[in-house]
């Protein structure tokens, strides 16, 4: 059997079910902003994209976004336009170091996404891997993680967006990739949790089963409109069956 027929076997049969789905992954990829801490409750996201717009405007390149781009609240979408019309250049360079900053700060003040801490600590415990996979500064997720007291559970493996490299952001796979290499993990035994329709896809380009967490029913219908088979609005619901299976 080669292996992109066991990956497809695998990810196809734990789909049936959620708690297969849950229990059989030796390893678990976890995006931030979402399953991991509401990265923007006290440091809006809002004000973030207005603040690169306004920055852009005195640098005198505030054509470069649409209207929709300059309303959007994912500060992501403008670092994403700049790439798009200067690939590599200096204006990209100094903007996303702006967001850097940005996430940053608001590391310092996000707020947990209910129960996931104990389900962090309680997979380790039981010997699953763990890794972050993210589109944001992967200083940000550090600092956010080591504020929470869990970062030995990932140790180095937290993954995010690249300098120079927004066009690797999901749902391109690169940060999946790079935290299956860092594992030494097998693509047909890891689990990725997250919360938008590109964290599944880039799951399903790399291999790896996929967890949809909808903290609203706007985000869990967004998922399953993604063709995403289990999604959850507590990761309540996963904690309790990772305890169910370490005790069978």
């Amino acid at each position: 059997m080669t292996t992109d027929t066991a990956q497809g076997e695998w990810v196809g049969q734990v789909a049936e079910n959620l708690q297969d789905l849950i229990v059989r992954a030796e390893c678990v990829l976890f995006d931030f902003d979402g399953p991991i801490c509401r990265l923007y409750a006290h440091h809006d996201s809002r004000t973030v994209v207005d603040n690169l717009v306004e920055w852009l405007a005195r640098q005198g390149e505030d054509g470069l976004l649409t209207a929709d781009e300059r309303d959007s609240a994912d500060p992501r979408a403008v670092l994403s336009a700049v790439h798009a019309a200067r690939p590599g250049s200096p204006l990209e360079a100094a903007l996303e170091a702006r967001l850097t900053e940005e996430e940053l700060c608001a590391a310092a003040r996000a707020f947990p996404t209910p129960y996931v801490d104990r389900l962090i600590r309680t997979w380790h415990a039981t010997g699953v891997r763990l890794a972050v996979a993210t589109d944001h500064a992967p200083e940000a997720a550090r600092r956010y993680i080591e504020g929470r007291g869990v970062a030995d559970c990932f140790g180095p493996h937290i993954h995010g967006r690249r300098t120079g490299r927004v066009h690797s952001l999901k749902p391109d796979p690169d940060c999946l990739h790079r935290a299956l290499d860092s594992l030494g993990a097998d693509p047909s035994t890891t689990l990725l949790i997250g919360d938008a329709p590109a964290d599944h896809l880039a799951a399903r380009e790399a291999g790896v089963a996929f967890l949809g967490y909808g903290q609203d029913g706007s985000r869990q219908e967004s998922l399953r409109s993604a063709g995403v088979r289990h999604v959850v609005d507590s990761l309540g619901t996963v904690l309790r069956t990772v305890w169910a299976g370490a005790l069978l």
